[in-house]
């Protein structure tokens, strides 16, 4: 099979920033292990396993378009493969972020990355093809491009704060869905989170967190709820308009929040670490892990980091 044909929608640099420097594998939890038939054997497979970047998070032919019998990998190849190229830099420079440093570029480069991001998954490509009203994945793949920087503006806009865990023993992790979005209105069970669904980023208590490393996180929360968190939670922030220009501030960037471990606990809705102990943690208070690192929620698997 052709190179770019295996096409990764977590990227390998990506995963490989919450691994300590002596690990190279993680255990994974698939939350949804398939069943296998063999013959008159019927068997679920291993729901754990310990593997490498290189075998989490990808998927044969999620990005090929098929015209007829041709099969063409340019997507994977150029668009995706340009992205990876440039986010890489803008992820670094926002982790290490202070105010005396100032990056149009990696500005620019992280919220194109994560705009695609969270479309570039098999829950966000399903997402945005209901979105689309597309049945055909040629076209939503098209589309996509098109639409790469839908998140950018409202994501522009929002009130930014690089938190860090340093001082806490369980860290961030990544999972199969790693640009995730949290409303208190909108509970796992709602309409709003079932299936590929998410909250809409332009309500106003919608927060978007996106892991930069083990220890700092990005949050992203509408400047309308920042002032007045007692609103109706699922209307629309001001000015909803996705596709339109935006101005940003960097000297607004928030930084030295140290969180305790309790806080980084909460700061998502699921959890992994490096032991097989922590892939399936303990509740106490919400979501606390027995030990280890804490993950962003994934869709069908949760993959241990620390």
């Amino acid at each position: 099979m052709s190179g770019f044909r295996h096409n990764h929608y977590v990227p390998i640099w990506y995963q490989k920033r919450f691994m300590q420097p002596s690990q190279h594998r993680y255990y994974r939890l698939d939350l949804r292990p398939d069943e296998v038939t063999n013959g008159a054997i019927k068997f679920t497979r291993k729901a754990i396993h310990h593997w490498a970047p290189d075998r989490l998070f990808a998927q044969d032919d999620l990005y090929t378009t098929r015209w007829g019998n041709i099969s063409n990998t340019e997507i994977e190849q150029f668009f995706f493969g340009r992205l990876d190229n440039e986010a890489p830099s803008a992820v670094e420079f926002f982790c290490n972020f202070d105010h005396r440093r100032l990056d149009e570029k990696s500005f620019k480069r992280l919220m194109n990355y994560m705009s695609v991001q969270k479309l570039r998954t098999p829950k966000g490509l399903e997402a945005f093809e209901a979105m689309s009203k597309s049945k055909d994945r040629n076209a939503a793949l098209i589309l996509l491009q098109q639409m790469q920087n839908m998140f950018c503006a409202i994501w522009t806009e929002s009130v930014w704060q690089i938190a860090d865990a340093q001082d806490s023993p369980t860290k961030f992790i990544i999972s199969d869905h790693p640009v995730t979005v949290y409303n208190r209105a909108c509970p796992p069970l709602s309409d709003w989170c079932r299936g590929h669904n998410d909250p809409d980023v332009r309500q106003h208590a919608t927060h978007t967190y996106f892991p930069l490393s083990l220890n700092k996180v990005l949050i992203l929360t509408n400047l309308s709820w920042v002032r007045n968190p007692y609103q109706n939670e699922i209307r629309s922030r001001p000015n909803p308009n996705m596709l339109r220009d935006a101005i940003f501030n960097f000297a607004a960037i928030q930084i030295g929040r140290y969180l305790s471990e309790d806080e980084v606990s909460r700061s998502t809705t699921s959890r992994s670490g490096g032991r097989t102990d922590t892939l399936r943690p303990r509740s106490r208070n919400g979501f606390i892990p027995k030990s280890g690192c804490l993950p962003i929620t994934g869709r069908n698997s949760v993959t241990a980091i620390c």
